[in-house]
Order: C-alpha cells, then structure tokens, then sequence
C-alpha cells in the first residue's frame, strides 16, 4: 500500500512538473498515462500495479 501512494505521489509531481514544462514527449506521455491508471478504477490498474510491485520488489533486492 505505501509503495502504491508514493508512486502516485511521485508520478503526479513528475506530470505535473512536465505539464509546467511544456512540450510533452513519448517518455513523458508514458509517466502520464501511469499516473492515470494509478488513479482510476479501471480493469487494468490492479495488473500495472501488480508489474510496478513486482519491480520495486525487484530493485529492492538488489545487493551492491
């Protein structure tokens, strides 16, 4: 659960700051586009929730 409010917290700050910026790209289109599915209530947010999990799992579990 907090890693799920943090992303969306994270991603609203990185959507907004590139709104403010202009000139949205295919990188920047994609934080988009997480940011909604973070936000609604759609059949696929519980999968792409599941994959971020998944990878932040992943990254945490990395030993250097």
């Amino acid at each position: 659960m907090a890693v799920s409010i943090s992303a969306v917290v994270l991603l609203a700050l990185i959507a907004f700051m590139l709104v403010k910026k202009g000139g949205l790209n295919a990188g920047h289109a994609v934080v988009c586009i997480l940011l909604g599915f973070y936000l609604s209530s759609s059949s696929l947010a519980p999968t792409i929730i599941q994959v971020t999990q998944n990878l932040v799992n992943l990254i945490g579990g990395i030993k250097f």
